[in-house]
């Protein structure tokens, strides 16, 4: 039952998904990164005080390193969202599993250390879900989403590369809100960054119901980070990794029932052929990678 936490921080995460989107119709992905962090370093904050946790680590290099990819995949997923269909772009975010399964074959075939026997079947899974990939973005040719779809598939690469840091950081046994929280900041350090780049000041000329959806995004992802936590540390891995696709589920009723976005049947077939690549991409990669902590968001 305690897996079941994951179900609920999907519906967080599906739930952030819709803020996101409403709101990039009045913040640059910039701002929506500098406000997410914001709101999460607040909410962490609070979290680590009332726990007694120090925010001081040993290892910043690590947090550097992690909050430096996970701040690019946040970019990418945030931009992803503003631009595709809700489903579509967490779909593409959601290919963790896949990329860290192509990791795997590919650090295989590059150190030829005869540790591709076996990976017959993780490759297939990794290539049947590339299909997947042409299949689900093909209708959104005609409309020019291309390239928001290409940042989408980067998304989920940035993805993996945080979850491989997360679980060396939890291996030297940091902390799984020290690391949540060093990961707002490097968001806020990023948003803020990105927003003197653009020339976007902190406060765009906006309206006040624009600006309240602010402080959900930011909640609603630090619950759900919280709720995945709490499912990886006490449920079963394997099944806790498997439910985290009914954020696409979500995603997609969001899609249909809010905004109205129309995915072609081969977008849709696409989607399952994603999804069930990505189920057997971690059960395979469970061989080789046992201890999978929660990925960030």
């Amino acid at each position: 039952m305690q897996a079941l936490w994951m179900v609920l921080a999907s519906f967080l995460f599906a739930t952030m998904g819709v803020g996101v989107k409403v709101a990039s119709a009045s913040f640059s992905t910039a701002e929506l990164v500098f406000y997410r962090g914001v709101v999460s370093v607040l909410f962490m904050g609070l979290i680590l005080y009332s726990r007694g946790i120090s925010l001081r680590t040993t290892v910043p290099a690590m947090h550097l390193m992690r909050s430096s990819v996970g701040v690019l995949s946040l970019g990418a997923w945030f931009y992803a969202i503003a631009h595709l269909p809700l489903a579509t772009a967490m779909t593409l975010n959601y290919m963790s599993s896949v990329w860290i399964g192509a990791f795997i074959v590919g650090g295989a075939i590059l150190y030829k250390q005869g540790k591709m026997q076996g990976q017959g079947p993780l490759l297939a899974t990794v290539l049947s879900a590339f299909a997947g990939v042409v299949m689900l973005l093909r209708p959104t040719l005609d409309h020019n989403q291309l390239f928001a779809g290409l940042i989408g598939l980067l998304s989920g690469m940035g993805a993996a590369l945080a979850y491989l840091q997360v679980t060396a950081l939890g291996k030297v046994g940091e902390p799984e809100g020290r690391t949540v929280f060093y990961f707002s900041v490097g968001t806020i350090l990023a948003g803020g960054l990105g927003m003197g780049v653009t020339g976007v000041t902190a406060w765009s000329a906006v309206s006040w119901q624009a600006l309240a959806w602010l402080v959900p995004i930011g909640v609603l992802a630090s619950l759900g980070q919280w709720c995945m936590t709490r499912a990886y540390s006490r449920g079963s891995t394997l099944l806790v990794a498997n439910l985290q696709y009914f954020g696409i589920v979500f995603s997609a009723i969001y899609s249909l029932a809010l905004f109205g976005d129309h995915i072609a049947l081969l977008g849709w077939a696409g989607m399952a052929v994603i999804v069930l690549s990505g189920l057997a991409a971690t059960v395979l990669r469970t061989r080789t990678l046992p201890d999978t902590p929660p990925e960030e968001h």
